[in-house]
């Protein structure tokens, strides 16, 4: 299982990419950074991408995060892991990926509970390359619910 067409972002979306543009505009959210890490094959090394992540957002004192993946299946095991290495440390997170018709990942955990389906296609990955990406619309969902999350989390 790899990474099709439609879930391929092109170097104009990440230059313009509306997650960042949509945090970057909230007055209510202050944009500590963004977090780059890629998927690697060897199981040691998609957990250490978790571990690693969640130790820079703990050094950091973030309030909360969200985490984009634009891949799926595989990549699905190194999103879960960080998810879980990220809510273990009790900072709220927000997942962003691709999961369509699949529905289900291929492993999850309790952490995983507020996911923005990027899918645009009836939840089918079609050949059209960028169909499958984050949109405005994707991106306000998951600050809103990065806020509620937050907000719960503080009471």
């Amino acid at each position: 299982m790899g990474v099709g067409p439609s879930t391929k972002e092109t170097s104009l979306h990440h230059f313009r990419d509306p997650l960042l543009d949509v945090l970057s505009n909230d007055t209510d959210l202050d944009l500590a950074g963004v977090i780059i890490v890629g998927t690697p094959q060897d199981n040691v090394e998609k957990n250490r991408v978790g571990q690693r992540t969640a130790q820079i957002l703990e050094a950091m004192r973030v309030d909360g995060c969200i985490v984009s993946c634009d891949g799926w299946g595989n990549s699905h095991v190194d999103f879960a892991n960080t998810f879980e290495e990220i809510g273990s440390r009790e900072i709220p997170v927000v997942g962003v990926t691709f999961n369509g018709t699949v529905g289900n990942f291929v492993v999850s955990n309790k952490y995983m509970d507020t996911i923005v389906d990027m899918s645009k296609a009836d939840g089918t990955e079609t050949e059209v390359v960028g169909e499958n990406a984050v949109d405005e619309l994707d991106a306000k969902k998951a600050v809103a619910f990065l806020k509620l999350k937050m907000r719960k989390a503080k009471k």
